[in-house]
């Protein structure tokens, strides 16, 4: 009798998020090179009004007409401004989520309520890192004036996500601490192929 892999849908979608200079982007491409193999696990590239040579992550960028007419055109799974940019989720990830894929979102705590309401499967990951830490990050950074530092840490304070059952991942010491529990947590959340 020939066996085939039939797979077992989880439906997980891991929505990551984390304040400027947390190291999230670092995080996100430390797991993706760890997990390149993996066909169950995906990450989406964010579409972004920010030019493609920004620094960063590596996402698609697009002019603010581009981004309105697929806003228009309802290409789009999630969507948000945040400091100055607009930043879109495509509906690929429906297509992805479908086949029980696990889907691996650069998410915004902002859209956080918007997003856990759409999709029951969200997992909310949260990256912490220490006040003085982000300070430190934030200033060698060298973007921003120390008052402008002080504001966006404060504005994190105050933004809990604590209501939406959030998973945190510590990210004050080295790049592969971190790193390796977030690629263990989102392995803990594939879907795995089974023989029938």
């Amino acid at each position: 009798m020939l066996q085939t892999a039939r797979l077992q849908l989880s439906n997980r979608l891991i929505y990551l998020m984390g304040a400027s200079g947390s190291g999230k982007d670092s995080l996100m491409q430390y797991a993706r090179d760890h997990l390149a193999a993996e066909v169950m696990v995906q990450f989406t590239h964010r579409y972004i009004t920010r030019p493609a040579q920004a620094g960063g992550e590596n996402h698609v960028a697009l002019s603010e007409a581009e981004f309105q007419s697929r806003v228009q055109g309802g290409l789009f799974a999630m969507h948000w401004f945040s400091h100055g940019w607009q930043y879109g989720i495509g509906i690929e990830i429906h297509q992805w989520l479908a086949k029980g894929v696990t889907v691996v979102v650069n998410g915004s705590r902002d859209y956080l309520s918007t997003a856990a309401s759409r999709y029951p499967e969200l997992l909310p990951v949260q990256i912490e890192v220490a006040p003085d830490t982000l300070f430190e990050r934030l200033k060698q950074r060298g973007r921003e004036s120390i008052d402008d530092i002080r504001a966006r840490i404060s504005r994190h304070q105050m933004l809990s996500t604590r209501n939406f059952g959030c998973v945190s991942i510590a990210n004050n010491t080295e790049l592969s601490v971190a790193g390796n529990a977030l690629v263990e947590l989102i392995k803990s959340h594939r879907a795995q192929p089974s023989c029938v």
